[in-house]
């Protein structure tokens, strides 16, 4: 027990030094601040728009969705980049080196990605207060935002590892964001998902996405507005019903996956991917 309690102090002090790390990082700040400006701007030109049979701000309604989408990057594209990218640089078989290594490592990734996580989510919702005035603040609000984000963690992290250790090439990556921002598209991010046909609504509550931004959009509008939801109900208790199987599903089979991947990786075959990176660069 105390060899795990010393495993877990030092992967929050990794998770702590990579999140204080980040601000450091002309890259790391950019990927702060670039999608927090264009959110922003978005939801400026959304202001004089209205939910469709309802007068109420589209801005106002897309803002927690938004934090919602932003939980779920995090936890399913944050998470499958950093270990795709530190598998190939050999960051992980450093930390498959140290006796319990690779508790440590996946510790202090969970605390920079969710550190990261809620930062960007600061850096939408003050802007956007003074953008749209029509949230409701109160202390059940937070309540609810609380749950919302630690569910939403658990059921998406645990994906987002299994991903990770599927794909073996970084430049995968980007054949998997085509997928993941269809999902989006059909998930009520933006706009109603009512709007859609039936079975793309269908498709778009199987995943944690959909679920995530009526999860914030419970917590952060007025109740009146749960009547432009399906059922005219935030379905709170179907939130925690869906996001709790992705979890359960996500927390048995991630890790005998990242135990496997831990067990392939060692010094030839960090070389061998390292020299297939060099041939891929132009010369």
């Amino acid at each position: 027990m105390s060899t795990l309690l010393n495993v877990g102090k030092a992967g929050l002090a990794r998770g702590r030094i990579e999140l204080r790390q980040t601000f450091t990082n002309a890259q790391d700040l950019w990927a702060y601040l670039f999608p927090a400006i264009i959110l922003t701007v978005v939801m400026v030109f959304m202001r004089n728009a209205t939910v469709p049979g309802m007068n109420f701000s589209l801005s106002s309604r897309t803002l927690p969705s938004v934090l919602g989408m932003n939980i779920a990057f995090a936890g399913l594209v944050n998470v499958m980049q950093t270990l795709t990218s530190e598998r190939e640089d050999g960051t992980l078989l450093r930390a498959k080196a140290i006796p319990n290594g690779m508790v440590g490592y996946l510790v202090g990734k969970i605390v920079q990605v969710s550190g990261m996580s809620l930062i960007s989510c600061a850096l939408v919702l003050i802007p956007g207060l003074f953008v749209t005035k029509e949230l409701d603040l109160g202390p059940g609000a937070w309540l609810t935002l609380i749950w919302v984000i630690l569910l939403g963690f658990l059921a998406t992290m645990p994906i987002g590892a299994i991903a990770g250790a599927l794909i073996s090439n970084p430049r995968a990556i980007g054949l998997i964001m085509m997928p993941v921002m269809g999902l989006v598209a059909i998930s009520g991010i933006f706009y109603p998902s009512s709007a859609l046909p039936s079975w793309l609504q269908v498709i778009g509550q199987v995943f944690p996405i959909y679920w995530l931004g009526l999860g914030m959009r419970s917590a952060l509008l007025p109740d009146a507005m749960a009547a432009a939801e399906f059922g005219n109900s935030w379905r709170q208790l179907e939130t925690v019903a869906v996001l709790g199987i992705w979890a359960v599903i996500g927390l048995a089979v991630a890790p005998m996956l990242l135990r496997r991947m831990a067990r392939r990786e060692s010094g030839s075959a960090v070389a061998a991917r390292r020299e297939k990176a060099i041939q891929r660069v132009p010369r």
